[in-house]
């Protein structure tokens, strides 16, 4: 049986991709502790598209 804990699995989509209309989308999948970190997590991280560092947000 799996065990039950507090860390759980997040994917991370691009917030400047959404917007400029291009093709495509920059997702992360990563792990975050719900205890510690309640809120939508952000991270800046490489959009390989827009070949620059951008802020990715937590989607559901």
């Amino acid at each position: 049986m799996a065990k039950k804990g507090n860390r759980v699995q997040v994917i991370l989509e691009c917030t400047e991709h959404k917007e400029s209309g291009m093709a495509g989308t920059s997702r992360y999948i990563t792990t975050k502790n719900r205890k510690n970190v309640p809120d939508r997590m952000e991270m800046k991280k490489y959009n390989p598209i827009l070949r620059k560092m951008t802020i990715h947000r937590e989607i559901k």
